[in-house]
């Protein structure tokens, strides 16, 4: 049963927090984990990240005098802490809901969320960027980047703080060090971190070579100088790899990211410092909740859940990623060119069995989607065949490398991006709105995506065997279930209809094909007769589709991407190059950034439901 907060229902400033001693603000610690068990239970949200953050979070803002200090928090996903603390903690039941607080920092929700955030690896570059800023204005606050072993590996991280170092810039960055990122973390840099860790050793050793050296009467300088020396070669024993000394950061730290009173204290050191410093900090995913700390990749982002037992309160389905991952493997049975890569979301793209399968064929890049990419190229250049695996909104980081290192070449790597569409309660930074419309100026790529899982399959099939570049983009959660007339056999640039008609032609590719059915059955019963084709295809878009527009002389196309260089502009294209007269309406997302709120209601809001899909095409074919 979750307690009563006490101390908790004071904190309606962050004064009131400064003003509280260690032994309430350890009870204020165990307050805000029933808080956030008790909120992310029902709204569903990022947990593990949350719980692993508390007495740093509490302990940041006893120490800094924020907003005028700033906090930059990488990704962002663990920033519920930072909105309890920061006047928003009456409004937990409203996270990630529409019209409530967001997931993660908004600078439009508070004066203490100093950047949006949303992806990882951007929080060093950021607050360099905001410390030099403060050097130019004369300013003298403190900026703070608060930063995931996880995000570390992205590229991103490293380009800051090989920057930062050399700067001489006085700023802050504190690594949250928990061994996790989404999936386990994998590479060199989590090797590294398991090497600081170990720095406790080296720390007895520093401290017992001061209290001999204290005992030595009149050497003065010279006995401090044999004792750098003799400090020097015990960290090249015991840490053999200070990668962040040598870039130029002054190194505090492994502190124990859980014991408030020992974070105060080496946060207070770091602000006295010049220059940049890195504090290195020890902490538990999912501390403070057992089903949490036992799985914490699960805890990562879950749906609502019984506090109880930890289970989840809603029902599994079978949904894109596992048909994905499922199929994948069957390929790979047959194939043994087949390879799959992923960028630290083995698990939400539904690679696990895949990995567990075919471990000397499976590719865990970490954080680092670029370096996904070109990997896949060199991959594919040398005759394999590279599956990657990647979220449509961080496939937007790889952009470069789809271009230089994939299309230009030609080179047979199949693109799966997962969460494509509307993703919901993630928010602007999250929702894969863009994938269509980016990749769909790229020469030498063909992209397609499924109206249902069979689809997705065939589509598997066919992209593993083009040997050229393939985009396959399919939706976050479950299939819509089609009652059609039978799929025809799918080929590579052909569309299909789903129904005949005379009186309109609805084009829908992807998730919203469904829709486009159902909606077509409704005008029917209204007199109206709408022809649906399923397009399958964007790129090479299907030129058959003119000949149902010509006949019909009406068209909607629907897609789950913005307007603005999407499917609906392309099939507009092809009219115009064509010649093809007859009014056409597209639907999709406007120019503009989606928040948060569930599928089905920005749906409703950005007229993507069936009801109001309905209602343009009738309007469209009654006013003509």
């Amino acid at each position: 049963m979750l307690k009563m907060a006490q101390i908790l229902d004071r904190i309606k400033k962050i004064k009131e927090l400064k003003a509280l001693n260690y032994r309430e603000k350890k009870i204020l610690a165990d307050e805000i984990r029933n808080k956030l068990l008790e909120s992310v239970s029902k709204t569903g949200g990022h947990l593990a990240s949350n719980l692993g953050v508390v007495e740093l979070t509490i302990a940041l803002h006893s120490v800094f005098d924020t907003p005028k200090d700033k906090i930059i928090w990488d990704v962002g996903h663990q920033t519920y802490v930072h909105k309890i603390l920061t006047g928003r903690k009456d409004y937990m039941d409203t996270l990630r809901q529409l019209n409530g607080i967001a997931g993660f920092p908004k600078t439009s929700e508070s004066e203490y969320d100093s950047f949006n955030t949303g992806h990882s690896s951007t929080s060093i570059s950021v607050a360099l960027g905001m410390s030099k800023a403060r050097d130019l204005k004369g300013e003298d606050n403190n900026i703070i980047a608060v930063i995931g072993d996880g995000a570390l590996t992205g590229g991103m991280a490293f380009e800051a703080l090989n920057d930062t170092g050399a700067s001489d810039t006085k700023m802050i960055v504190i690594l949250n060090d928990n061994e996790m990122s989404i999936s386990k973390n994998v590479g060199g840099i989590s090797a590294i971190l398991t090497k600081l860790r170990t720095r406790k050793i080296y720390t007895k050793s520093n401290r017992w070579i001061k209290q001999i050296t204290l005992k030595i009467p009149f050497l003065g300088k010279f006995i401090i100088a044999i004792v750098r020396k003799i400090k020097d070669m015990i960290k090249q024993l015991i840490i053999p790899n200070m990668i962040f000394e040598d870039l130029g950061f002054k190194y505090l730290g492994p502190v124990d990211g859980h014991d408030i009173e020992g974070l105060e204290q080496i946060l207070n050191k770091a602000k006295e410092m010049t220059g940049p410093v890195l504090i290195h900090a020890i902490t538990k995913k999912g501390k403070g909740y057992l089903p949490a700390e036992q799985n914490p990749d699960k805890f990562h982002s879950t749906s609502k859940f019984d506090v109880r037992t930890g289970e989840s309160l809603t029902k599994k389905c079978r949904d894109y990623s596992s048909v994905f991952g499922e199929k994948l493997v069957e390929l790979a049975k047959k194939d043994k060119k087949v390879v799959a890569i992923t960028a630290a979301m083995c698990d939400g793209t539904g690679l696990t069995k895949f990995k567990k399968k075919f471990p000397d064929r499976f590719f865990d890049v970490a954080i680092a989607e670029q370096h996904a990419m070109g990997l896949a190229a060199g991959l594919a250049k040398e005759g394999l065949k590279p599956v990657v695996s990647i979220y449509s909104s961080f496939y937007q980081r790889a952009y470069d490398q789809i271009i230089h290192d994939i299309c230009i070449q030609k080179l047979p790597v199949v693109m799966c991006i997962d969460r494509a569409g509307i993703v919901g309660n993630d928010g602007e930074t999250h929702q894969g709105i863009f994938d269509l419309s980016f990749l769909s100026i790229i020469p030498n790529i063909t992209i397609m995506a499924p109206k249902d899982f069979h689809e997705l399959e065939e589509m598997m099939e066919l992209a593993i065997n083009l040997n050229e570049p393939v985009v396959i983009r399919y939706p976050k959660g479950t299939q819509e279930n089609i009652d059609c007339v039978q799929s025809s056999r799918l080929q590579k640039g052909k569309m299909e209809i789903l129904k005949e008609g005379t009186d309109l032609s609805i084009i829908a590719i992807g998730k919203m094909v469904s829709k486009a059915v159902n909606v077509a059955k409704e005008l029917e019963k209204e007199g109206i007769y709408a022809e649906v084709i399923n397009a399958r295809f964007l790129k090479p878009l299907d030129k058959d589709i003119l000949k149902s527009i010509d006949k019909t002389g009406h068209a909607i196309t629907i897609e789950d991407n913005v307007v603005k260089g999407g499917f609906g502009e392309n099939v507009l294209e092809l009219m115009n190059e064509s010649n093809i007269d007859g009014k056409i309406k597209i639907l999709g997302y406007p120019d503009k950034f989606i928040k948060h709120g569930s599928i089905d209601e920005i749906e409703r809001i950005y007229g993507l439901d069936e009801q109001s899909i309905k209602r343009v095409c009738a309007n469209l074919f009654c006013k003509n």
